[in-house]
């Protein structure tokens, strides 16, 4: 009964968010701008007194904006298809539309989400000060919940707000469709509905807000660098993937079947499609269009190309064989791992990361995963986990000299400051990942579908729908 129920349950509570949130806006909003600071008077003179120079007021540019619309479109585009199509062909043939639902659906829930509220609890930068640790230094507040005060004029840098707001939409669309990778095949669709409300609003808002809020978020007062998502997004939804598939459990005849991809051709253009987007995720993230965008152009593509090789070339001494999987897996290691120094870094740094994260990676996904016996269907922990710590640890080394351009390796004070990080990370989506899961399970009676199910075919059992006819 609990599942049939679900739907109704689930849209109900979206309606209770929003109708909680209308009423907070009406009223506290209200109190909020009709209240007057204790500088006011102070200010009305400065502001009547003749000014030394003139105040600087933001203005937008046409270049960094049309930028930015093309670097959304790529981020969203590695999602829908890109990643659908990665995973998709990856699993069975019965399973392919469960996979392609659930990050379809992720999509579509989320978009409205951050509307709602996520964009508020990531972004809203109320309470916060340089320098100082407290509650909004974790979280945002609710000041630009449904999208308060925002309009088309609203300027965000040197871009619209509303182009700010739909870019870090797409961020917060693909990270929790990342982990759903990890229990693929065989977790109960309303699970994966309640989970990731749940896991949104609990780990992803509260992590993008420490690490790219601005000046009082927590990251930014270590001094942590996160160019693009190294603990945001992979680190994330690497460690929320490993508590999924643990907590759900092995499929059936794991270690005992073979569980092999179903369309090898679908995983490599969802794997090309990912390495097309992943330009508008790193070049995208210096929000304008400059030479610090150029640079992470390079070398997001100088990474990726050198962990593809590296993967190939270790599997083939291996395994015997270079495959076109692992072909198309080293090349998703190496995106995830130039992420968050993608900003940072030159070339031959790149170099370096892209050939570690595909010797690190290619480790995690076979010998670690084979050594403990859990069942991370699609790698998600031993690619974006395992890649997003690798990538996060190195950009805390490499050093780039600012008068010629090369390269230092040094380990210091930023290795560590790096490493708090991603320790703080993963500490807060293993927590938040494990409450979700428990609470998911008690409402849909259990987030793994029954042995028939499985046996089946989440497409027809849980769609009524097939993703081949027969």
């Amino acid at each position: 009964m609990l599942n049939k129920k679900i739907v109704p349950w689930f849209a109900g509570s979206l309606m209770l968010v929003l109708l909680g949130l209308m009423s907070f806006t009406n009223q506290g909003f209200a109190q909020d701008n009709a209240t007057a600071s204790p500088d006011a008077p102070e200010a009305a003179v400065d502001a009547a007194a003749p000014a030394d120079a003139p105040e600087e007021v933001a203005t937008i540019d046409s270049g960094d904006t049309a930028w930015m619309i093309v670097a959304t479109l790529l981020v969203l585009f590695m999602t829908i298809p890109g990643l659908s199509l990665f995973y998709g062909g990856l699993v069975r043939s019965k399973n392919i539309l469960s996979v392609l639902v659930q990050c379809f659906a992720i999509t579509s829930i989320i978009t409205v989400l951050w509307v709602l509220y996520g964009y508020s609890l990531a972004f809203n930068t109320d309470g916060m000060e340089a320098g100082v640790t407290n509650y909004n230094s974790f979280v945002g507040g609710l000041g630009t919940a449904l999208l308060a005060n925002i309009s088309s004029d609203t300027v965000s840098g040197t871009i619209p707000e509303v182009v700010f707001i739909t870019f870090q939409m797409t961020f917060a669309i693909i990270t929790p469709a990342l982990i759903v990778g990890a229990f693929a095949e065989r977790m109960k669709f309303s699970a994966v509905l309640i989970f990731t409300l749940l896991w949104f609003t609990f780990s992803y808002a509260p992590i993008c807000h420490m690490a790219w809020s601005g000046d009082g978020a927590l990251f930014n007062t270590w001094g942590v660098i996160d160019f693009a998502g190294g603990t945001v997004v992979h680190i994330n939804a690497g460690i929320a993937g490993l508590i999924a598939c643990i907590m759900v459990g092995k499929r059936k005849g794991f270690g005992s079947a073979k569980l092999t991809p179903h369309s090898v051709p679908l995983t490599v253009i969802g794997a090309s499609m990912l390495w097309v987007g992943w330009f508008g995720f790193n070049a995208g993230s210096e929000l304008a269009a400059d030479g610090v965008a150029g640079m992470a152009l390079l070398v997001t593509q100088v990474a990726t190309g050198t962990a593809a090789a590296t993967w190939m070339f270790v599997e083939w001494f291996t395994k015997g064989k270079p495959t076109a999987v692992g072909l198309a897996t080293g090349a998703v290691a190496g995106l995830v791992a130039i992420t968050p120094a993608s900003g940072s870094v030159g070339p031959m740094g790149a170099i370096l990361i892209g050939a570690a994260s595909a010797v690190i990676c290619y480790w995690a996904a076979t010998s670690i995963k084979a050594k403990y016996g859990y069942d991370d269907s699609l790698d998600v922990f031993g690619v974006h986990g395992v890649g997003g710590i690798v990538g996060a640890l190195l950009t805390g080394c490499l050093v780039v000299d600012a008068t010629h351009g090369g390269e230092s390796f040094v380990i210091g004070d930023q290795l560590w400051i790096q490493a708090k990080s991603v320790l703080f990370t993963i500490a807060w989506s293993g927590v938040v990942s494990f409450i979700a899961l428990k609470i998911a399970g008690a409402v849909v009676g259990g987030i793994r579908s029954d042995e028939d199910s499985e046996e089946t075919g989440l497409d027809l059992t849980d769609h009524g729908e097939t993703g081949y006819s027969s």
